[in-house]
């Protein structure tokens, strides 16, 4: 069974990252990643349909126009159960802190351990082997 994972960061070389850390699992099925270069753009892919099921959003904290914060307050407004993961490249505590006041599941730090990363998505509800 596949699921998807919306990965959210206005660096174009992070999808190509995740790309290559995640190619044994997009090739098994196991999971789609999607990507959005802002948080606006998250919001519109948010408002259709996203095929299959969509379990968990990984978005950076600090972005251009909407940030990772103001994104994680609006996507728990609309969809509170959804699972977010924080990611950052800065050991911000006001940041984590209000990151965690609006629901923020867990919190990546770059770089970003992709062994970590996968031990937290399989601990996701409907994740493979989860």
């Amino acid at each position: 069974m596949s699921v998807s994972i919306l990965i959210v960061d206005d660096e174009p070389d992070v999808a190509e990252l995740f790309r290559q850390r995640f190619r044994r699992e997009t090739r098994q099925g196991a999971y789609v990643l999607l990507f959005a270069a802002s948080g606006e753009e998250a919001l519109e892919r948010l408002a259709s349909e996203i095929q299959p099921q969509l379990i968990v959003i990984l978005s950076d904290i600090n972005m251009p126009g909407m940030d990772g914060l103001e994104l994680l307050r609006v996507i728990k407004e609309r969809r509170p159960a959804l699972p977010v993961m924080m990611v950052t490249a800065y050991g911000d505590d006001e940041r984590r802190r209000r990151a965690a006041q609006f629901g923020a599941r867990e919190f990546v730090t770059k770089p970003v351990d992709f062994d970590l990363l996968k031990a937290h998505l399989q601990l996701l509800p409907a994740s493979p082997g989860g």
